[in-house]
């Protein structure tokens, strides 16, 4: 049985990852809420993927928000997301998970960015002011996962699904 570890099972994104994992033969689904695991705690992190013997990641976990949020608690989106990748990802790492799939958002891209977007257009050009914290933390989860990769040699891809709603 493959344990499958889906941070984020309540939003938009981990919700519909849970639903097409839930009817695969193979696949223990494993899912904590925010009371049940805080992500934002090394030490939490830490133990529950000591406790849980994971094989595989899918990190749809985040602090999200519209431009008032955004504006309003730039602080709080960019650390509370910084400390869900790290903390996320390294413990992954350190509990011997080959696998994970970080899910990011579009806003990582220069807010003139060429159109149609490519790939190559990311980091090249100022971000768009009102999530410019968040962007910044997906671009950092992105690069965790190409550095563990790199260094490791452990599959953590990084995917941005660029429309949510068709």
């Amino acid at each position: 049985m493959n344990k499958v570890f889906v941070a984020g099972h309540q939003g938009m994104v981990g919700s519909a990852v849970v639903r097409q994992l839930a009817g695969e033969a193979g696949i223990e689904l494993i899912t904590h809420s925010r009371s049940e695991l805080d992500l934002t705690s090394q030490s939490a992190v830490a133990q529950f993927f000591q406790a849980e013997k994971i094989d595989q990641v899918y990190l749809a976990a985040a602090k999200v928000g519209g431009i008032h949020a955004n504006n309003t608690y730039p602080a709080e989106f960019i650390y509370e997301n910084l400390m869900m990748e790290s903390n996320i990802i390294h413990q992954a790492y350190a509990s011997g998970v080959k696998q994970l799939l970080f899910l990011g958002s579009s806003c990582i891209y220069p807010k003139l960015a060429q159109q149609p977007m490519v790939e190559s257009e990311l980091l090249n050009g100022h971000l768009e002011a009102t999530n410019e914290p968040y962007a910044i933390a997906k671009i950092a989860g992105i690069k965790l996962c190409e550095s563990y990769n790199r260094q490791y040699g452990v599959d953590y891809r990084s995917v941005m699904p660029t429309n949510l709603y068709g």
